[in-house]
This record gives C-alpha cells, structure tokens and sequence, in this order.
C-alpha cells in the first residue's frame, strides 16, 4: 500500500519534532524557557521506558538455567513493576508475583524480576502482560505448572475517565498444575498474600 502524504511526513519527522508539534496542539510554546529540551527529554524517557521491544526474553531465561532435584513450588514475590499503556500511554504500576514447580530445571531468581521488567517496558495492557511472562517460563523450563498474578493501579483511570484514585486491577495466569490442581493454586494464592510480618 502506498504511503500517504500524512503518514510519510510522521515519518520523516524526528521524535522531537514531534513531541514539539504535540506541545503546539495543547496550546503551549515549545520555546519558551521550561520547554525547550523537553522534546529530548520526551524522547529519551520514551526510549527507556520501552526498552523491552529491544531485548530477548527467552534468552534471558535460557542463559540461566540450572538442573535440580527440587520439585517444590519456587515464588518470586512483590516484585515491583511500571509499564505504560498502550490505550493512552499512561502509566500503570504494582506487583508482580510469581510462582512455577520444577521439572527438572530452575532459573536464577534474579532473571524472573528481569523478566517482568523485559515485558513491562513495552506498551502494554496489563492482561497480556501478565500471560507472556507466565507462558514465556513455561515455554523456556518446561515446569510442572507456571502462575502469575499481576496487582496493578492505572493512572487512566485514576487521572482520567472514571477518576477512581484507589481502584486496582488483579490479573492472573495459571498454567499446567496451577491450572488443573486446585490445592496448587490455592497454596500459591495463599502464600502471596503473606506478608513479611505473618499477616
């Protein structure tokens, strides 16, 4: 299909240029004081925080594997997430718990928090987010079964729309026995609402 005229002067256009015609849309001035290096600063936020797009998952995960006896469920807890979503490039933000049993295999437990952080920095919802970490390990260890559960607050709807500044969405993916095994699942769940005081 052929460009459009619109689509290819987005194109040619740099970020900052960009950012810089978005400040001119709000009815600001670009060149005033507080403004002018915002258009890099843009640019450069918005490099980091979608960083994941350039980085391998999976072999994060396969550079870390070890072999093992232990066949006991494995949770990394709490681990502290920040994405943007995709529907208004807001922010949304929470904790990221994670359990899987081994079969056989286990990975080093700091490549489970690198790995939420490879999905989170990409433009997200946080449903699939939650879903490509769990069948990610999955895929990569082949465990006895794989659960995630994602307990995220989302400035679209806290600044915005509904404007519900305590509400919270709770996502959950189970896989393989946290799927089919009830007491699985339920230790799991249990076990992650502990916290660090026995409450």
């Amino acid at each position: 299909m052929k460009p459009t005229i619109e689509s290819a002067t987005l194109t040619s256009a740099s970020f900052e240029e960009l950012v810089k015609e978005m400040l001119v849309r709000l009815g600001e001035d670009p060149g005033r004081e507080g403004l002018l290096r915002t258009p890099l600063r843009v640019h450069r936020a918005f490099e980091f925080l979608t960083r994941g797009y350039s980085q391998d998952p999976e072999a994060l995960l396969k550079n870390a594997l070890f072999t093992v006896s232990y066949d006991e469920m494995v949770i990394v807890k709490e681990i502290e997430m920040f994405s943007l979503c995709e529907h208004h490039l807001l922010p949304f933000f929470g904790k990221v718990h994670v359990a899987y049993i081994p079969n056989g295999k286990v990975i080093g437990l700091s490549k489970v928090p690198r790995l939420v952080e490879i999905f989170s920095r990409r433009l997200q919802i946080q449903e699939r987010l939650t879903t490509e970490i769990a069948e990610t390990i999955q895929k990569v260890i082949q465990p006895q079964g794989v659960g995630v559960v994602i307990e995220a607050r989302h400035l679209c709807m806290m600044m915005r729309g509904v404007e519900k500044q305590h509400s919270e969405a709770v996502t959950s993916s189970m896989l393989g026995c946290f799927r089919e095994e009830q007491e699985t699942r339920t230790e799991f769940l249990a076990l992650i609402r502990q916290r660090p005081n026995g409450a």
